[in-house]
């Protein structure tokens, strides 16, 4: 994928930045057990697609970046997940 498709995308999924390697966000919750649940939800999300994250949490604040890393830059696995990620805050 383009980096201009991967901007496009990247308009209508609030708060995800671009770095050129990674399309990430950061998230940040009330407390560590609202993050640890959120994490939660995110690896039944990583498991339905077969596609995981690279992520990190301290206490309150989760970091995910996506990649697919077979096709060594962003496909369109990076952006459904982005997508199915935010459907979370709906």
């Amino acid at each position: 994928m383009s980096d201009n498709d991967i901007l496009t995308h990247l308009v209508v999924l609030p708060g995800w930045q671009y770095d050129g390697v990674f399309i990430y966000k950061s998230f940040v919750f009330g407390d560590f057990s609202e993050a640890f649940a959120f994490l939660a939800r995110v690896a039944l999300i990583s498991e339905v697609l077969n596609h995981h994250p690279d992520w990190s949490g301290v206490y309150n604040k989760v970091t995910l970046k996506l990649r697919t890393h077979d096709a060594d830059g962003i496909t369109d696995k990076d952006i459904n997940f982005a997508r199915r990620v935010e459907a979370l805050f709906q």
